[in-house]
């Protein structure tokens, strides 16, 4: 054969992929209430556009508010904009929990979150507008669902598409804004959308004031230009490796396959096996599969369990289910690290599938991500306690379908250091339970638990029990008082982390602040966010006392001065985070003035326009 066909063939290919592309970045015109789409090539009837605000928000993974208020909370993108076009801090907003990479070395750590949105009418989207009001450039992931949250019916199966996908980015300004990205065409309607955050560039929490679907009902026909082109052709295997959610084909990968017979493997023939795993070991669980196709050599490397020693699955949670959890079981038995947060939601992971992988792997975990889960229930905390007796970690935050009693069956893993109960329905006999059986416990998470009815007997039993704890998280806690806070501060002095943010019980007068300060010279991050009661002497006996802290959060309060600040920042060298929005002794002049004698510390102020 000619060398001009193949080169021919590669030219066409190239060819076909520029269509493609066009085809999927086609602009999408501006935003209007309604218009008609019509073919470019011949008369059609007119495919009338609908406008429509999200009408329920069905889930999320936290929020920066109450679950009993609607200040700061994620219910605040239903209807139609509250504060759009101001720019600032509002509490008529949805604001996540969490921004910047102040996080990321906490045990708190929450680098993602997402929320999803239902619609009135399914239609084919033509844009998606969200109304950013503060710190904008968050979203990264758009992805609409082919269930109808409001059918009576349940669909066999699930579909998620990405609409549009990019990596974080970093925006200028906090002013408001309206993003309308190009989103791709999909072959099915949707109502229901959902919005992927990551925080971790923006200089301080980003809000979300509404979310606009435009769409027609019926499917789009496509121009002369574009209806050659499959939409689900090659590029749709670039988004899967991109995005790792496209991943129709996941569980055919990971089942067997006829493999070619080679006469030699090349050079890998010559390569020791530990360095053949340890260059494997760099490629996400979809090109393992991909990669385990190709010949039996290494077919035996993907599928070997210490390829699988940590696994997260969290990226691919669009299409993990059942069947995936048992092709995977075999090649996890050696397992230390899962993480299945954000998986198994409407019907995809069953309790009978989630009981069969773990009694097939559970007995070396050491770390179990679960957050989001809400298929869990009480029978898979049985199970987890049952079949993993190395457990140390345990996340189960927003798991809000799990039902109080079910948390008692925590309590057996007494090996357990760090649980994360973040928006759970833990009740307090449960928790009284696993305080007083996991005595090794050194991180705990208990923000938004809304069930807890007498926190001041939680501390006692903390300060009686655990005294590892290095970082507790009572964000939100309604009812602790100044003599839980004595019961905590003498019994867990080996406390680094501390967030007592929004707890209105707690009053500097009674002396709890400086008592803090007193008992706890390791604290390294605390957050007494909207206590407005904290004062001169709390940020005194701070500075005298926490000199390794590293970050303070005080937003709200109107009793700190200018001259208390200078202490603290002159005492504390290595404080890199001060939040004193809504301060009112402390005006923008003089957040100037200290960023200028204190540039190492980012000091945050917010604002409202």
């Amino acid at each position: 054969m000619s060398p001009v066909f193949p080169m021919l063939t590669v030219l066409s290919m190239f060819y076909y992929m520029c269509l493609r592309r066009r085809a999927r970045t086609a602009t999408r015109g501006e935003m209007n209430s309604r218009r008609a789409i019509e073919s470019n090539t011949r008369a059609l009837p007119i495919n009338v556009e609908i406008v429509q605000y999200a009408k329920e928000v069905l889930d999320f993974s936290s929020h920066y508010g109450s679950e009993n208020s609607m200040s700061y909370t994620m219910w605040n993108l239903a209807g139609i904009p509250n504060v759009y076009p101001s720019s600032g801090d509002f509490t008529q907003t949805a604001v996540f929990r969490t921004y910047g990479t102040w996080w990321d070395h906490c045990p708190s750590a929450r680098l993602q979150d997402y929320v999803e949105l239902a619609f009135e009418e399914q239609v084919y989207p033509t844009a998606v507008h969200i109304l950013e009001t503060y710190h904008p450039g968050a979203v990264v992931r758009i992805l609409a669902c082919s269930a109808n949250p409001y059918s009576q019916n349940p669909p066999a199966e699930v579909r998620w598409e990405i609409l549009w996908s990019e990596a974080p980015t970093k925006v200028s300004g906090p002013q408001a804004r309206q993003f309308t990205p190009c989103i791709k065409q999909i072959n099915f309607p949707t109502n229901l959308i959902r919005l992927e955050v990551n925080s971790s560039l923006l200089d301080y929490y980003t809000e979300l004031d509404a979310v606009v679907l435009h769409g027609v009902k019926e499917k789009p026909v496509l121009s002369l230009k574009t209806s050659m082109i499959d939409m689900t052709d090659i590029d749709e295997d670039e988004d899967e490796e991109k995005y790792g959610c496209g991943m129709d084909a996941l569980n055919k990968q990971f089942s067997v396959v006829t493999l070619r017979e080679w006469p030699t493997n090349g050079y890998f023939d010559k390569l020791p096996y530990e360095l053949i795993q340890l260059i494997l070991s760099h490629l996400t669980v979809p090109d393992l599969c991909r990669l385990a196709q190709t010949c039996k050599l290494l077919y035996q490397h993907c599928c070997d369990p210490l390829q699988y020693i940590h696994l997260s699955l969290q990226p691919y949670w669009a299409r993990i289910n059942d069947t995936s959890l048992e092709y995977l079981q075999s090649r996890c038995t050696l397992i230390q690290w899962l993480n299945l947060s954000w998986t198994g939601n409407r019907g995809a992971i069953s309790v009978s599938g989630f009981s069969r992988f773990l009694k097939v792997c559970g007995s070396e975990l050491v770390r179990l991500e679960l957050s989001c889960g809400h298929f869990l229930n009480e029978t898979c905390l049985e199970v987890i306690t049952e079949t993993c007796p190395n457990l140390q970690e345990l996340n189960l935050a927003s798991c809000d379908k799990i039902p109080p009693q079910a948390f008692n069956h925590i309590a057996k893993v007494g090996s357990l250091k760090r649980l994360i109960l973040y928006r759970t329905k833990v009740e307090q006999t449960a928790l009284l339970s696993i305080l007083n059986f996991c005595s090794e416990l050194q991180h705990l998470s208990l923000g938004s638990c809304v069930m807890i009815e007498d926190y001041d007997l939680i501390a006692s039993m903390m300060g009686a029990k655990c005294k590892k704890l290095r970082s507790l998280d009572l964000w939100r806690c309604k009812n602790i008082t100044e003599n839980g806070i004595a019961e905590l501060a003498s019994g867990c002095q080996l406390l680094e982390e501390l967030d007592l943010g929004w707890c209105p019980t707690l009053q500097s007068s009674t002396g709890c602040f400086a008592n803090l300060a007193r008992k706890l010279p390791n604290l390294q991050k605390l957050f007494l966010t909207a206590n407005r009661s904290v004062c001169d002497t709390d940020i005194e006996e701070l500075a005298a006392n926490c000199t390794h802290l590293r970050q303070l959060d005080i937003l709200g309060t109107r009793m700190v001065s200018p001259a208390s600040l200078r202490k603290l920042l002159e005492s504390c060298k290595d404080l890199s985070l001060l939040d004193v929005s809504f301060c009112s002794q402390i005006d923008n002049r003089v957040v100037l003035e200290l960023n200028a004698n204190f540039p190492n510390v980012f000091i945050k102020k917010s604002f409202t326009q």
